[in-house]
């Protein structure tokens, strides 16, 4: 049937229209579901929560119905009826997210550090005049961001405590801990089979196995005590049922209901609460429960974690006689805290041995879960604290000459500012400690799999470190603690210490580094420092080539010994393409017995540096095998080949030591001495153009090396390409100078003469501009802009830096750069510059105006101008709210319905609009 004889429908109910209920045709869909009825389409919008047709993007259009006696214009009291509504409402929400903020920022900060100080300060007193102390006026500011530090430190206590109870549960309890408790009789033939999370039934031999000689192999031969299997941990409801009788009938019931720590499901009493909530930005007055509740948490936890450790290790410093030296560390009451922790942990591992031997079931088993967290918490401190710092420390001191610094120094400094002094060891010492880690996943990915047998492997899925602090003894955490220290510190003696002492004595005048800041200098150093920091080096190091290089040449490096001390096949196997590990027993003694039958994730990225720092140092020594172990043949004399191979690799650092610390600055020595006729220049510049020179050789010489093989054609084909694409390269520094050059010095310029020069210089002198540093400064200023654009809602700037990202270097489209981005962009920073400087150079002088005008108005036009322009910003959206309010009066008071606008094809609006979509009946 032709469609021209059928009646017209409506899309969603499929009925025709009728003088009451007519179709409308509100989109450029046509065919058979061009029409639609009114009702039918509010009703879809409703359900979708969209204003515009799925199907060919158009929005739909309403047009108000009015009533037919509304006024031309509103009368005057309408308007101030509504207004006083808006204002009303406005107040309202005004007085509800003021109580919000003065609760979460200003009650919660200020009683928990006043709590704090009043447990602390020791005194009767300060108790009694509590209540006086948490209304007093005092120091608000400085009590409320310390309370903000104490309520963070409280609610990541409470956090850390609620994932540990999960591991503790999800992982089970140590043996020692369930030593005491008979299991269930079906799970009894499983207890010996579960492996405990994170290291794996077959990382362990049975107990009745006899160890190794080795030192490492005996670390690996103690017996782990295993994990609880899923059935032997009983139903929460069930165990609430059955109730206090049966627990009397049979003491071990009790155990397992400790065990499962039911008590502590804090999670499910906040399944239904949300952010908005609990903080109280929904409107209503439940937070303030949420806020009782946190004023109580805080104190809880002030008087557990910290009153109660800081009080016992204060006592016990002060009976033996330590407190000078606590005095003289700058930091009494975080050594003190961690002393009072240390002998918590001491007598509640002795109160549960004597539970244990009055068979006492509860007690034993809640001063065990009180140890693990203890112990916990002291090992997190001692391997994310207490390490790093060793490091960073031991870094400073082996590096000292290298800078013509001494211990003097050093503890000047420390004197002066013991907390950054503190903290910037802590941050280098971590970095150097991540590095290592990423360092030795390299290497996985090149060696033999079981070279590395005694390096925790970072990518083992079954590895766990919190399920190894929970499990593991102390001894065998300081063992691995002090294995750590040994190996750490004799790498840096190797790699920093040895390699300055070599320099010093073959160049006694390469060192030492020029490091000192001068703040009279024409250029600021610290902004240059910050460009470099920013732009320059992350630029080097994200280049995917340097990690492809430093493979290649640990490949090269390993082949290269392993052909000349016949350690081939110990080194990288007897088949180097072989990418599959799989587990093939080797009776061998000298090596460890495979472990693991999973593959070996050789290609995962780095680690985070979390595990990773955790599995650096404390997991130096694996209690398991290899993963993924690999047979190798064994040539005589083999335990002297690894000495040599050991040996040969102490020197290969060294040397390489030896190159990273002279060749890049001694290149960028050479190279800014040109430039600027200096000798004495800060070594942050000479390192990253020396590292910028060396790294674009290198690549220059990979890729000739890459094209030699394959003969003079290619190369002349390769050479005409690069010609061909000359004109490539000058889009891209055309692109270049006004992107990264021009935009830069404008914006930085701008800046200055806006908040910098009015700020600093008087009106009695002259400021003087630097475009060096204008510059610099300006690409800070720039890349924060673009990341703020990028996060930004969607325009035409973020429009256009996004296709310029999309696009590429490769891709450079110069028209579209210019007249899109760079145009718009330098002639609005180039009128904020001229305009203001027109006027206060050419038109205030011509007015005739003092001299001391001339200078006011030509020294405060910039930020006079910008204060204007807000203003003017600030009318123009409220003049748009006041019309947005003016339609709300008009619709609340007069709408009486509305009506959909079909879609007109006309000229204007059928170009702007998309083709049709045809429709096939």
């Amino acid at each position: 049937m032709d469609t021209a004889e059928e009646a017209d429908i409506c899309r969603v109910c499929r009925s025709e229209g009728t003088p009451d209920k007519p179709l409308y045709h509100p989109c450029v869909c046509t065919g058979s579901i061009k029409f639609i009825h009114q009702e039918c389409l509010v009703q879809w919008l409703k359900h979708s929560r969209k204003e515009y047709c799925e199907l060919c993007k158009h929005r739909f259009a309403f047009t108000p119905i009015y009533s037919p006696d509304m006024p031309s214009r509103l009368p005057i009291q309408d308007i101030c009826a509504g207004l006083l509504t808006s204002v009303g409402t406005a107040i309202r929400y005004w007085f509800h997210y003021t109580l919000v903020a003065f609760a979460w920022l200003g009650v919660v900060p200020l009683t928990a550090c006043r709590i704090y100080k009043c447990l602390f300060t020791g005194s009767v007193s300060s108790l009694l005049t509590l209540p006086l102390d948490m209304l007093s006026t005092e120091n608000l500011l400085a009590d409320c961001l310390q309370g903000c530090f104490v309520v963070t430190c409280t609610l990541c206590a409470f956090i850390s405590l609620v994932w540990l109870r999960e591991q503790i549960v999800h992982g089970g309890a140590p043996q020692w801990l369930e030593q005491h408790q008979m299991p269930p009789p079906h799970a009894a033939g499983q207890a010996n089979e579960a492996p405990v999370a994170g290291q794996g039934a077959a990382d362990e031999p049975p107990a009745a196995q006899p160890a190794p000689a080795d030192p490492p192999a005996q670390d690996q031969a103690e017996p782990e005590p295993p994990d609880v299997p899923p059935d032997q941990v009983e139903d929460p409801e069930l165990e609430e049922e059955e109730g206090a009788a049966a627990e009397d009938a049979d003491p071990n019931n009790g155990a397992q209901d400790d065990m499962n720590w039911n008590a502590l499901e804090w999670d499910r009493a906040a399944e239904e609460l949300t952010w908005e909530r609990m903080l109280g930005l929904d409107g209503s007055l439940v937070f303030l429960e949420h806020v009782f509740w946190v004023v109580s948490l805080n104190t809880l936890f002030i008087l557990v974690f910290a009153f109660c450790p800081y009080h016992i290790g204060h006592f016990s410093v002060v009976g033996l006689g330590f407190e000078e030296y606590v005095q003289a560390s700058h930091f009494e009451g975080l050594i003190t805290t961690i002393v009072g922790y240390i002998l918590l942990a001491m007598t509640l591992i002795l109160c549960h041995g004597l539970a244990a031997l009055v068979r006492f079931q509860r007690s034993r088993r809640l001063l065990g879960v009180c140890y693990i967290v203890v112990k916990v918490s002291l090992l997190v401190v001692v391997e994310i604290g207490v390490f790093p710092l060793i490091c960073g420390w031991w870094l400073d001191i082996c590096s000292l000459e290298m800078f013509d610094a001494s211990l003097k120094d050093r503890e000047l400094s420390f004197k002066s500012a013991p907390g950054t002094t503190m903290f910037l060891h802590w941050l280098v010492g971590m970095v150097y400690v991540f590095y290592f880690a990423s360092f030795i996943l390299l290497l996985r990915e090149v060696l033999r799999p079981g070279v590395l047998w005694f390096l925790r492997n970072l990518n083992d899925p079954d590895f766990n470190p919190v399920q190894e602090m929970i499990h593991l003894p102390i001894y065998r955490h300081l063992r691995r603690f002090i294995l750590s220290v040994v190996v750490f510190g004799s790498i840096v003696l190797l790699m920093l210490w040895l390699p300055i002492r070599l320099i010093k004595l073959l160049m006694p005048t390469f060192l030492p580094y020029n490091v000192m800041l001068y703040s009279d200098a024409p250029v600021s150093e610290l902004s240059l420092e910050l460009l470099l920091l920013q732009v320059v080096l992350p630029a080097l190091l994200e280049q995917g080539h340097t990690r492809q290089w430093l493979k290649g040449l640990v490949r090269a490096w390993t082949v290269s010994a392993g052909y000349l001390l016949d350690l081939h096949s110990y080194l990288l196997g007897e088949q180097e393409d072989n990418e599959g590990n799989q587990p093939v027993n080797n009776n061998n003694n000298n090596n460890p017995p495979p472990a693991h039958h999973h593959h070996n994730n050789n290609n995962n990225p780095a680690p985070a540096v979390g595990e990773g720092l955790h599995a650096a140092h404390q997991a130096i020594l694996q209690q398991g095998g290899p993963v993924g172990f690999q047979p190798y043949h064994r040539p005589l004399r083999f335990p002297f080949r690894i000495v040599l191979l050991i040996a040969f690799m102490c020197l290969t650092l060294l040397v390489a030591s030896l190159v990273c610390l002279t060749l890049p600055v001694f290149t960028g020595r050479w190279l800014m001495s040109f430039w600027t006729g200096s000798s004495k220049i800060h070594e942050l510049y000479t390192a990253a153009c020396g590292l910028y020179v060396c790294w674009l050789s290198i690549r220059g010489v990979s890729v000739l090396l890459a094209w030699m093989p394959q003969g003079r054609t290619v190369i002349a084909r390769k050479v005409q390409e690069w010609t061909l694409m000359f004109g490539q390269i000058l889009k891209t520094l055309v692109v270049a100078l006004l992107v990264a050059g021009v935009i830069p010095l404008l914006l930085g310029l701008l800046f200055e003469l806006v908040i910098v020069a009015p700020l600093r210089v008087p009106l009695d002198q002259t400021p003087l501009f630097y475009p060096w540093q204008d510059w610099a400064l300006g690409v800070l200023h720039a890349k924060i802009i673009a990341a703020i654009t990028l996060m930004g809602p969607q325009w035409w700037l973020k429009t256009v830096i996004e296709q310029v990202y999309a696009n590429g270097i490769r891709n450079i489209d110069l028209q579209f750069i210019i007249r899109k981005l760079a145009a718009p962009v330098i002639s609005v920073l180039l009128l904020s510059l001229c305009v203001p400087y027109v006027i206060a150079a050419g038109v205030v002088p011509a007015v005739g105006v003092t001299p001391e005008m001339e200078i006011l108005m030509q020294r405060r036009i910039y930020p006079f101008l910008l204060m204007i322009v807000s203003l003017i910003g600030i009318l123009s959206f409220q003049i748009r709210q006041f019309k947005r309010l003016y339609e709300h009066i008009k619709n609340d008071k007069y709408l009486v319905g509305q009506r959909l606008v079909n879609y007109e094809r006309k000229s204007g609006r059928a170009a702007s609009a998309p083709p049709p979509i045809p429709v096939a009946e």
